[in-house]
């Protein structure tokens, strides 16, 4: 929104490179940045430019024509578990938020040096990103972190591992519980599926223990999970077309997992492939979750669901190692403004509580604002909300004047006349527990998960955490 760029910035990047406020791209550089064509979205009002950085990790970066002089550094989500092989994911990203750059701010994003998961592989390559930028253009006047959905929870940890590089930071429908306990509600779907299928594995093929998600030589695909998942709930079908066992076995595990049925399969997919990475290649076949404890409630007979569940404690270094990777100090001074959807079915809106909870628990909870709106989806939000939230950071980093979720509503609509997406913010929301959505296991309630006096006694342990 022009009408918001600060007026003494507004320089466009050719004026700054001609009076040397920019240093030149090396455009012949083989690894970047090298100028590409922008996104559709944003082609009108950035240029942009993609490389890769020295571990591998690709990038994409965007430089408004009017640029305000700060800069977003993304983080994306996922993981996604195939190798990029290009800056591809990057452009998507860009694309997704081209809010950013419409706003005025300079933009980078990592693809990451890998697929899978890991953290603070992610945190380092989206370091890398920015300074690939400062290397490109210079210093800007103010660098915002922003990540979404497991880059909500990427970006959450950049700004405490590098506290000093970052003014401020957004979380959008962030993953914030961490892993350790963040993916407990996959854990007891994968089990509550099973108890109820018997399909994945089947009893005539190979067995292995659930919190695997997969054993490690099976050429299963999505396609195939999805077609067991079908099998066994009808869940594609009509439900006047499902049989009845298909039925009772659908609302038995919506029931007892609190999944919603619209990302059933996605969630039962990374409760399979993304559990066998984070167990068989991150991890070297250690087992970092458990369900010894847990009851289960709210299927037709919980007493012999929870008789015939699978049980499972996890490997005490497994979980030290994902705890290290993921989970989040809340030791981070700067100002946090967090968006999160209502209604996200993917990374349920108690995440929230449980960062407000690390927040809390780390004495850090005056520099957080979080913000909620009526909205349903977990991959994109309203334009006119994102922007309206990056200005309430900025303003709050800008001149000390913290936001509050009614004033973060109130300026939505000035940002809705230009997008036109809609202002969906609720500022009298306030989400439930974290345990209110997900089973806590024993002794599985304080927060911090790793408070900062752990996380600095653990870093003098040789191996600890997951390899980039």
């Amino acid at each position: 929104m022009s009408h918001l760029i600060r007026p003494l910035r507004r320089l466009t990047v050719a004026a700054l490179l001609t009076v040397g406020l920019l240093a030149p791209v090396p455009a012949s550089a083989s690894t970047g940045p090298t100028p590409t064509a922008c996104p559709a979205s944003v082609a009108e009002v950035a240029d942009c430019w993609t490389g890769q950085d020295a571990t591998g990790a690709f990038y994409a970066m965007a430089v408004p024509h009017q640029w305000n002089g700060d800069l977003v550094v993304h983080a994306h989500g996922g993981p996604d578990l195939a190798d990029p092989t290009d800056a591809s994911r990057s452009l998507d990203d860009l694309d997704r938020w081209s809010v950013m750059p419409r706003e005025g701010y300079a933009w980078v994003g990592s693809a990451y040096r890998r697929g899978g998961f890991g953290t603070r592989m992610a945190v380092a390559d989206t370091e890398g990103a920015r300074l690939a930028f400062e290397a490109a253009f210079g210093e800007p006047e103010r660098t915002f972190a922003h990540g979404q959905s497991w880059g909500g929870d990427v970006a959450a940890k950049l700004v405490e591992v590098h506290p000093t590089s970052y003014d401020g930071v957004l979380l959008t429908n962030g993953v914030l519980a961490g892993a350790s306990r963040g993916y407990d509600y996959r854990v007891d779907l994968r089990v509550v599926y099973q108890y109820y299928c018997g399909n994945h594995p089947r009893p005539s093929e190979p067995q292995y223990p659930l919190w695997q998600g997969l054993r490690a030589d099976s050429t299963m695909t999505s396609t195939g999970l999805r077609a067991r998942l079908q099998e066994c709930t009808g869940i594609e079908s009509a439900p006047a077309d499902r049989t009845p066992l298909q039925q009772r076995n659908l609302d038995d595990i919506l029931a007892v997992t609190h999944v919603p049925e619209r990302t059933l399969s996605s969630h039962l997919s990374f409760a399979t492939f993304t559990f066998r990475d984070i167990v068989t290649k991150r991890l070297g076949g250690r087992n970092p979750f458990g369900n010894l404890g847990v009851r289960y409630s709210g299927s037709h007979d919980d007493r012999a669901l929870n008789r015939g569940v699978e049980r499972f404690v996890p490997n005490l270094r497994a979980k030290r190692d994902l705890t290290w990777d993921s989970d989040l100090t809340g030791a981070v001074r700067v100002p946090t403004v967090t968006l999160h959807a209502i209604d996200d079915p993917t990374a349920f809106v108690e995440h929230e509580s449980a960062y407000r909870a690390t927040r809390q628990g780390a004495g850090t909870a005056d520099d957080l604002v979080q913000v909620f709106t009526a909205e349903s989806e977990h991959s994109s939000l309203s334009n006119s909300g994102y922007a309206a939230a990056m200005h309430a950071l900025d303003t709050w980093v800008t001149t000390g004047e913290k936001p509050t979720p009614a004033s973060v509503a109130a300026s939505c609509p000035d940002y809705d006349a230009t997008y036109a997406t809609g202002c969906f913010i609720d500022p009298a929301f306030t989400p439930s527990s974290y345990d209110s959505r997900v089973n806590a296991r024993p002794l599985g309630r304080h927060w911090p998960t790793m408070p900062a006096w752990l996380e600095r006694a653990w870093s003098h342990v040789p191996g600890i955490g997951i390899a980039p």
